[in-house]
Order: structure tokens, then sequence, then C-alpha cells
């Protein structure tokens, strides 16, 4: 089994001025292809730093990011944000959906910062929709749709470049409980169709649907351990 992401010793830094503030301080962790990991903490534990650097959102002070065999570290901005858009679909607590669109539209936008045909970013916008039970609402726009329908478009729009990693920070985090369980529903799917997901939480029941807990603690991983849906998954 290839791995997807692998951190060796990383530490970053926040500065201003003479003051400094570490917010991660040695972090190392491997994840395998085809892994639910949540990643658990209280705020400013150093699990949004943690995102941010998995999301290649933001670069390590010290040590070393690879994923899917591509070591970001030492990247520019221009090939952070290729990567971003090839190798990692997100999914954020607010969908980031634009209201004037329809589904698929908003759906086809990594494609369109891909440069991919207009025939072709359609047909496979409608293919993630379908994917997350939403082939019936291609042409609904944002405010048609309820909360968890909305964050199943953001969802579809993580997926339609077929990323390496599925980054979810907060997912759940302005949804009712019925919606909750709908989208956790969705990535359990997509879990056991072999795709692999980072769930970023400060809810225990929440991390408990993932197969492994990553829980950081002051700039630490405190604790890396299976779950009891790990058993259920095999």
């Amino acid at each position: 089994m290839s791995v997807i992401i692998e951190l060796e010793g990383v530490r970053k830094t926040y500065r201003s001025g003479s003051l400094a503030f570490e917010a991660l301080r040695g972090i190392d962790i491997r994840i395998d292809e085809g892994e639910y990991v949540a990643v658990i903490g209280p705020s400013g534990s150093g699990k949004s730093t943690l995102m941010n650097l998995l999301g290649c959102l933001d670069l390590p002070t010290e040590g070393r990011y690879v994923l899917a065999d591509e070591d970001t570290s030492s990247l520019d901005e221009a090939a952070l944000a290729a990567i971003r858009n090839r190798r990692i679909g997100f999914v954020f607590q607010q969908f980031h959906l634009l209201p004037s669109m329809t589904a698929w539209r908003n759906v086809e936008l990594p494609l369109v910062y891909a440069g991919l045909p207009r025939h072709e970013r359609r047909d496979r916008a409608i293919a993630a929709l379908e994917r997350v039970g939403l082939g019936d609402r291609v042409d609904h726009r944002p405010g048609e749709l309820s909360g968890g329908q909305q964050q199943r478009v953001a969802v579809a729009r993580a997926l339609v470049t077929e990323p390496a990693l599925l980054l979810a920070d907060e997912p759940t985090g302005n949804l009712d409980s019925r919606s909750t369980s709908d989208v956790l529903g969705l990535f359990d799917e997509l879990h056991a169709s072999g795709r692999t997901i980072v769930l970023i939480t400060h809810e225990p029941d929440v991390a408990a649907r993932a197969g492994r807990n990553l829980v950081i603690d002051d700039g630490l991983i405190a604790v890396d351990r299976p779950t009891a849906a790990a058993g259920v998954a095999q």
C-alpha cells in the first residue's frame, strides 16, 4: 500500500518582531492510501496549523512533508497552488459555494482552473454530483438546497479532480444533526470505496467515525490510535 502523507520532524514557528510561537513542535505522521484519519484536539492545540500544512496552504519552518511521493517542503507558491488543485480536495466548514451558479457550475470550478474543455468539465461535474447522490440537483443553485446538500456539492467539487487526498476541515460545523449524519455517512461511503480522507475536528463523536484518530495537544501528536470504526471497516 502506497504512502499518501509523510511528515518528518515538522515544526511550524510564527514570529512577530522578537516574539516567536511554536505551533507545531516536531510532528511525525505517516498515512497510507485508503486510510480515514481524524485529527482531533482543542482550540490552540495546533490542529489548524497542521491542516494548513497538509493542504499546502503553508510551509513548515523545519522538517519535510511528502504528499503522494511529492516533496512539498521547499516549493514556491505557484508549485504549491498546482499541487492543491491537482492532489488535494478541500471540504470546509463554510461551503464556499457561489450563490449565482448552479451545483454543477460550482463543482466544475477546479477543472476550469486546470484548463479542461467545457464539455469535459460538465461531464465530470455531473458524474461527481451523481457520486454524492445529487444527480437530480445539478441545475439547482445553493439557495435551493439544504445545508447537507450544499456540503455534498462541496464534497463533489473536492472529488472532481480525483485527488490523492480529501482534506475536510470541520465539515459538519455548520450542519444540524440530521445533515451531519448525512454528510458523515457520505464520508463513510467514500472511505469504503478506497478514498484517503483526513478530517480535522474538535468533536469526539465525529472523530469516532474515522478508522484512526490523531490527538494533537500543545503542538505534538499526543495519541495515535485506531478506533472501533477501524474494525468495522475491515
